[in-house]
């Protein structure tokens, strides 16, 4: 069997002792915020400072069947840096394979599609967020939840195309698993203590940026079968009644991102995590979806303009 840092299982990594003795006042202050932060956006107010608003309002419009396209170009139009963004990754070589550009906004937004407009205003969205001088102090866990964010997704993808899940759905939950451990990093900026800064804090969050995602992804209209995939991506008991669903997808593919993140040589350790069986996956499989995934890593940075 794989080592845990071989295999993409969670691996705790190793602190100084002085680090690891957390005081009861540190997990007080914890677990007050997180008690307060989860009641809030459980009651449907989600405040994520510096995060564009256009982004969900694309998100709504996109969502709406009733919308219009026009909306859509209204909404990404106000926004300048976006709609370059959108231009960019129409004109990138994974959707211009006729190689006439376009100038036009509509004609972006149609080429590209649902999923990759709504990924570019995602990944415009952590940006923003990446550059905010008053998220300065988090520019670099941010920066690393978006590198994983951007693993997990294309893995989503592969698998996902192997059954009945929508690889476009399964794609976008990949890209917003971590939307919870996003908030959480965010809003703890400039607490008491400085939160983030405490061991104690990052370890409280893994057992609850599941849930608060799920609030998250609820209050802005995503589907139900993605804010119950993310509220149980670390339900390792978890495996579809029937047949594989994108609750399955998304477990098994953040286990191979960790792997895919990981030096050679790259093993995946299936044991205890149920949603294997109902996907069918071998260790063969495995090690091809994790190769078509890096290959695809190179093009989603240029197209996403990250």
């Amino acid at each position: 069997m794989a080592s845990a840092a071989s295999s993409g299982r969670p691996e705790r990594a190793s602190t100084p002792a002085n680090s690891l003795v957390a005081t009861q006042e540190d997990r007080t202050t914890a677990l007050q915020f997180l008690h307060r932060l989860a009641a809030e956006v459980s009651g449907g107010s989600v405040n994520l400072p510096c995060f564009p608003d256009a982004v969900i309002r694309i998100r709504k419009a996109l969502a709406d069947p009733h919308a219009r396209l026009t909306q859509t170009v209204r909404i990404v139009g106000a926004e300048p840096r976006l709609a370059a963004r959108l231009l960019q990754a129409a004109n990138s070589a994974a959707f211009n394979h006729s190689g006439k550009p376009l100038t036009d906004l509509r004609a972006a937004i149609t080429r590209l599609g649902h999923r990759a407009v709504q990924s570019s205003a995602m990944a415009f969205a952590v940006q923003q967020l990446r550059l905010a001088p008053a998220l300065r102090s988090i520019a670099k866990p941010l920066n690393v939840l978006w590198e994983e964010s951007i693993s997990v997704a294309p893995i989503c993808q592969v698998i996902a195309r192997r059954t009945h899940v929508s690889s476009d759905e399964a794609f976008l939950t990949g890209l917003l698993h971590g939307i919870g451990r996003l908030y959480i990093m965010v809003r703890a900026v400039g607490k008491q203590s400085n939160l983030y800064s405490k061991a104690t804090f990052v370890e409280m969050v893994e057992g609850w940026h599941p849930a608060i995602g799920k609030a998250v992804l609820e209050n802005w209209g995503f589907a139900e079968a993605m804010s119950d995939a993310v509220a149980l991506q670390a339900d390792y008991d978890h495996a579809g009644k029937l047949e594989a669903d994108l609750t399955d997808i998304l477990i098994v593919s953040v286990m191979l991102a960790r792997v895919l993140r990981q030096p050679g040589p790259r093993r995946v350790d299936m044991v205890g995590i149920h949603s294997f069986h109902p996907l069918g996956l071998s260790a063969q499989d495995c090690a091809e979806i994790l190769k078509h995934a890096e290959y695809q890593l190179g093009s989603l940075h240029a197209v996403l303009g990250c």
